[in-house]
């Protein structure tokens, strides 16, 4: 991975991007996203940073997405009142678009030279329908706030950046 690659938002000037969730992502682009977890999970993920899942739907990476309403469902069997979604700014990298289950690269798309793997919504990947996103490296991730899951929508929040 090149060192740079927060060259951009290290900028006096930097305005993160705030795409759409049917938008598909552009390769080396920074955007806001989101991640779903619990509090104490959030502390050591602001301590430590991420540690990638050792597999899931894309395989191995961090799981995150455009869509806060899609965070704020996570961890799935948590109570609400436990849950807590970290906003982040997500360094893309080279992306892979996966929009069916069983596509040739659905797990191996790092193998290929892509950082992210993208899920678009409603492509049947998803049983809620939302967009969601694989990160290979977390180096490619910081957090930017702790935030309590909210009705808000994502438009806004990514406006108060």
């Amino acid at each position: 991975m090149a060192s740079n690659i927060w060259a951009e938002v290290d900028s006096h000037v930097y305005i993160p991007a705030c795409l759409e969730s049917f938008t598909e992502p552009v390769p080396d682009k920074v955007y806001v996203m989101f991640h779903g977890t619990t509090k104490q999970n959030a502390e050591l993920i602001k301590k430590n940073g991420f540690r990638p899942s050792a597999n899931g739907m894309l395989g191995r990476g961090v799981y995150v997405s455009r869509d806060l309403q899609k965070a704020s469902r996570y961890p799935l069997h948590v109570d609400e009142s436990q849950r807590y979604v970290l906003k982040l700014l997500v360094n893309v990298g080279k992306v892979k678009k996966i929009d069916r289950q069983g596509h040739h690269m659905q797990k191996t798309w790092h193998n290929h030279g892509y950082d992210t793997a993208w899920v678009p919504p409603n492509c049947g990947m998803v049983p809620s329908g939302l967009e969601e996103d694989c990160v290979w490296d977390p180096r490619r991730i910081r957090v930017k706030e702790v935030m309590r899951p909210s009705s808000c929508e994502a438009s806004r929040v990514c406006q108060e950046m």
